[in-house]
């Protein structure tokens, strides 16, 4: 570079860090207006479900149970139905998720073909519309097994119709790729020099992943439930055919009964009521209770997941 080039590069040295200065600032306006803009949906979403529903949401609201084409009465049918629902659901959903998550992760063969289909299938499963869980379900839980179990058992139709029993294991399905893949990275963050001591002191390879990976993935298997508990109980299509009660003011008893459940009790106010002046309170207050039994499940799984980090440091 020639004496005369000096002073135009040096010239052009400060234009381009201001440029850079200016290009950074925007992209962090940008991005903070974005992160406002959805601290604002969520804030005047649940604003106007507090707004609407708080004076709805008594003691009667809460331990009553619907009447008069559910234009009053209470939803406590459908809270019992939603715990039992979700309770069930992370019974099934857990053990099965966290066994194929050991499995892949541990005993399989990462370049075999089988292995390479079952990672394929688990992230499509991940992406399918929950109403074709829904259908599956209606399909084979029903329709085949249930049917097949009333034929071999000689019983009129006990398990062939939907049943509680039938909506969580649909709900189980539809959650089971969540609880896989968080269960895995859960197991890949356990440091390999652990696994392989316990190993090499002799520990067999199931005693290796009772003692040493499990505790220390726990908070991660944890994370996939809390996924699961938040997705299971909002979910409305795939227990539309499978277990799911429009009008039930009854408790179920087994798990071959029908049950109420929040999130449709939920769409059948707002898309099947006669009176919708009435049902609007009643609407407004089942949503909030939705959203607090959410929370609070949520809330129940993440104080346990701290717990157990706290004693895997040594805190407790």
């Amino acid at each position: 570079m020639s004496a005369a080039e000096l002073p135009v590069a040096s010239a052009r040295a400060p234009s381009r860090r201001a440029n850079a200065e200016w290009t950074g600032a925007g992209f962090t306006a940008l991005s903070g207006l974005a992160a406002l803009f959805i601290v604002l949906m969520v804030v005047v979403i649940l604003g106007e479900v507090v707004w609407n529903g708080w004076a709805t949401v008594t003691w009667e609201f809460l331990s009553g149970a619907p009447r008069e084409g559910m234009t009053k009465g209470g939803i406590f049918p459908a809270i019992y139905g939603t715990l039992l629902l979700v309770v069930l659901m992370v019974v099934m959903l857990v053990p099965f998720g966290v066994g194929a998550a050991i499995w892949l992760h541990l005993y399989a063969r990462q370049e075999s073909w089988f292995t390479k289909a079952v990672r394929f299938a688990v992230h499509n499963l991940a992406g399918v519309p929950s109403i074709v869980f829904g259908l599956f379900g209606l399909g084979f839980f029903i329709q085949f097994v249930g049917r097949e179990m009333d034929r071999v058992l000689g019983l009129d139709v006990v398990w062939g119709q939907p049943a509680l029993l039938w909506a969580a294991l649909t709900l189980a399905l539809l959650n089971l790729p969540v609880v896989i893949v968080t269960t895995e990275e859960a197991l890949r963050t356990v440091p390999r020099e652990q696994r392989e001591a316990s190993l090499a002191l002799g520990a067999t390879r199931w005693q290796t992943v009772r003692h040493v990976l499990l505790p220390q993935a726990s908070p991660g298997i944890l994370t996939g439930a809390i996924l699961a508990v938040a997705r299971g109980a909002g979910e409305v299509a795939p227990i539309l055919f499978t277990g799911a009660a429009y009008f039930l003011p009854f408790l179920p008893k087994s798990p071959t009964d029908q049950f109420m459940e929040l999130g449709y009790h939920v769409f059948v106010l707002a898309t099947q009521s006669p009176d919708v002046d009435a049902t609007r309170p009643l609407l407004y207050g089942t949503v909030l209770v939705l959203l607090v039994l959410t929370f609070l499940l949520n809330l129940t799984a993440i104080l346990l997941r701290a717990r157990l980090r706290a004693r895997l440091l040594g805190k407790v």
